[in-house]
């Protein structure tokens, strides 16, 4: 992605971080776990948005003509598209990621991801704690040119990390759940401001460096 194609900012309250919840259960661990790094995003001043895969009336993706697609693919494209930052986050099934969540980013493409900041939080029922999902969800985000954070979350035995409000039982859960939406709010703050843009621009214009053989 070219420098001219990347808007900028000079305000941290500019930078939209979405959190999409890769779990349709109605008490869902996973969605628990996004609200919480969704406020880390908000402490650090970014606005915040959980996209709600239940409230989306999705098809499977079949490669065809987009235009045969219900109008809530474009919704999501559009809300995904909208944002600098964004947190992925899934149950694990069999050792991978969710088919609700596959099958969205499936339907997404380089328009919503590319150039974007990605964080991950993976739930399971095991001991575990999603380490494949989340390998799986790292692959994903570099196939689509995103830049997905060092830090992770991996949540194992979930159902016993939860308050029924949807608090975190261990508050170091809780501290690492917001430092993944801190992270990927400032990086993306970072990436997207005016100083950081102007910084690579002279960089990669200056001439090359005689002695530097």
């Amino acid at each position: 992605m070219s420098n001219e194609t990347i808007p900028t900012t000079d305000r941290p309250d500019s930078i939209l971080v979405v959190g999409i919840c890769g779990s349709l259960r109605q008490t869902s661990y996973t969605r628990m776990a996004l609200k919480i790094a969704l406020k880390g995003a908000a402490e650090s001043g970014a606005r915040t948005r959980l996209i709600d895969l239940r409230e989306y009336g999705l098809v499977f993706c079949h490669g065809g003509d987009d235009a045969t697609y219900p109008p809530d693919v474009f919704r999501l494209r559009e809300e995904v598209g909208a944002a600098q930052g964004i947190i992925l986050g899934t149950p694990e099934y069999h050792g991978g990621v969710s088919g609700v969540l596959k099958n969205a980013l499936d339907l997404m493409g380089f328009e919503q991801f590319e150039g974007k900041l990605v964080g991950l939080i993976g739930v399971s029922g095991g001991t575990m704690g999603a380490v494949n999902a989340l390998n799986s969800l790292r692959a994903v985000g570099r196939s689509l040119h995103a830049w997905v954070i060092p830090e992770q979350v991996l949540i194992p035995q979930s159902s016993k990390q939860f308050t029924p409000d949807g608090q975190a039982i261990n508050p170091a859960l809780a501290a690492r759940l917001k430092e993944v939406g801190r992270q990927v709010a400032r990086f993306a703050y970072l990436h997207h401001s005016t100083r950081a843009r102007e910084f690579l621009r002279l960089w990669e214009a200056a001439p090359e460096n005689p002695g530097g053989e």
